[in-house]
Order: C-alpha cells, then structure tokens, then sequence
C-alpha cells in the first residue's frame, strides 16, 4: 500500500486562503450574502485540494 504524500506548500496555501476567505466573510464583511459566495469559493478550493492531493497520492509528485 502506498502511504500518502507529505503535506507542502499547496497544501498550507489551501489552508490559508480557507482561513483567509473566513476572516473577510465573517470578520471584515459580515453580509450574509458575502458567506454564502464565501463557502461557495472555499468549496472550490477543496475540490482543488482535493484532486491534486489525490493525484499526487495515485501519481507520485
């Protein structure tokens, strides 16, 4: 069984535009509306993450 990758740079920049996304949407500009479109793109992001997480899983680096 291959052990999954070690986390790097893409992986804590994901982490850092969710958090980021979460601070102007809850902290600097709390409309609902901007949460909603906020969650929308941060869904985005995972999706993203996902994939290339998963191919580098499946592919190697």
């Amino acid at each position: 069984m291959v052990s999954p990758p070690a986390l790097d740079r893409r992986d804590a920049a994901a982490a850092a535009a969710v958090v980021a996304l979460l601070a102007v949407a809850y902290v600097a500009v709390p409309d609902p509306t901007v949460q909603y479109g906020t969650w929308l793109v941060i869904f985005c992001v995972w999706m993203a993450w996902f994939v290339s997480y998963g191919a580098r899983w499946l592919y190697g680096p």
